[in-house]
């Protein structure tokens, strides 16, 4: 059953990425969060090795990330979309805990996001400041959380997770770079691609699919 769902999800996926291509609005509506319906559903059929309290952390995650999706969807509701996925990053760490983390592999990803913050994160930051003063501090704490989500996760050694990781890293980062310094071609196709992608990597790693 996981991966008729696995595959559903995908197929869901694609079609939000060709109405955002379209820019079919309300077919994104409908689109974008039924992907993470179906994931969700993924998620708690796939049976696995690894701890149950993993999956649950996963799925808490997934489900923040579904309500992040809709308060994105929204007008005016960017920092609640913004805490909805701060959440789900802190559980995604909390995952990857569970799951264990090892030294090495946690101190490189903490330095190749170090990296990253300081060539694009600053940049951002700074230019949420000067749009909206307010959002400055909301944008830098977001950073700060999904940076250690990263961190955390290249830190399990599992490629799935990884790749998964830096997927909504990147996904992220184009939302960040798109809407406070400047957008570029295709950006919201490229942000949804890559935000889908990223989901789906983490649920295979962190459920003992990889």
């Amino acid at each position: 059953m996981f991966w008729v769902l696995l595959f559903a999800t995908l197929v869901v996926a694609a079609a939000d990425w060709v109405a955002v291509a379209l820019d079919k609005r309300a077919a994104e509506y409908v689109l974008k969060p039924l992907t993470m319906v179906v994931l969700v559903a993924a998620a708690l059929s796939m049976s696995g090795p690894d701890p149950s309290a993993a999956r649950w952390w996963v799925v808490a995650a997934l489900l923040a990330s579904l309500a992040g999706d809709v308060f994105l969807m929204l007008e005016d509701r960017f920092v609640a979309g913004l805490s909805a996925f701060l959440v789900a990053h802190l559980l995604y760490i909390g995952a990857f805990i569970t799951m264990g983390v090892e030294a090495m592999p946690f101190v490189l990803g903490a330095a190749l996001v170090a990296v990253l913050v300081r060539a694009l994160g600053v940049k951002m930051v700074v230019a949420a400041t000067e749009s909206d003063r307010s959002l400055g501090g909301a944008v830098a704490a977001y950073l700060a959380v999904i940076s250690l989500m990263v961190a955390f996760g290249i830190g399990t050694a599992r490629w799935w997770v990884i790749a998964g990781a830096l997927l909504f890293y990147a996904s992220d980062a184009m939302i960040g770079w798109s809407r406070f310094v400047g957008p570029f071609p295709q950006h919201r196709v490229a942000i949804m691609t890559t935000y889908h992608l990223g989901q789906v990597g983490l649920v295979l790693g962190l459920l003992g699919s990889a």
